[in-house]
């Protein structure tokens, strides 16, 4: 039986290897009811003068916005966490003046996977991980997946906590996470101290 170069064209599916970082607002819902419109202007400014700029500077394209979060796709896992980290720790500094019932806070996750190329999209697991790592991550804090800390721990100088394996909505296996709440440059390698819960919180959407 012959196939039609047409035909398997059709079923050829684009795929590639990204790095995807996924980010939301900690308590948005409770930050919008209790003031919708400073809050909406608040996000409005820290994407506008920190976040998309951050973004551009680290080779990163912004796949989609959903209101109170990101997903953003970068060629390097490295340009990702630097991204990251830079933004979490910009935005320690822009919120220090800031009532804390009012403060923006991120919460972000890093991974790094093959995924499906769509129009205006990227789907697959290596998207819903990043997206699961983020839930998991403390306000202010970042999670990464074991594959993204074996790409950075020689390159970075960060240092990220071993949380153990976290079982995490819709994904069949176990994903190791690696949690940093304190974002500042670590003065040595990376620790990784296996101490499950210290850093990171199980979140339920």
């Amino acid at each position: 039986m012959r196939f039609g170069s047409t035909a398997l064209a059709k079923e050829r599916v684009e795929r590639r290897l990204a790095a995807i970082l996924a980010a939301d607002v900690a308590g948005y819902s409770r930050l919008m009811g209790a003031d919708e419109e400073g809050t909406h202007e608040r996000l409005k400014t820290h994407l506008r003068e920190l976040v998309d700029p951050k973004i551009n500077k680290h080779r990163g394209r912004i796949v989609k916005n959903t209101g109170d979060g990101m997903l953003v796709e970068f060629p390097s896992v490295v340009d990702a966490v630097r991204c990251a980290v830079e933004i979490q720790r910009s935005m320690a500094d822009r919120n220090a003046d800031t009532a804390e019932d009012k403060r923006i806070i991120f919460r972000v996750g890093v991974n790094l996977g093959d995924v499906i190329v769509g129009d205006d999209d990227i789907y697959g697991d290596g998207v819903n991980i990043a997206a699961r790592l983020e839930a998991l991550a403390e306000p202010g804090g970042i999670c990464i997946s074991r594959v993204v800390r074996d790409q950075v721990r020689d390159k970075l100088s960060y240092a990220f906590e071993d949380t153990g394996e976290q079982q995490v909505k819709n994904i069949a296996r176990p994903v190791r996470v690696y949690a940093m709440s304190d974002c500042r440059p670590a003065l040595r390698q990376p620790l990784e101290r296996s101490r499950p819960g210290v850093f990171c919180r199980r979140y339920h959407r």
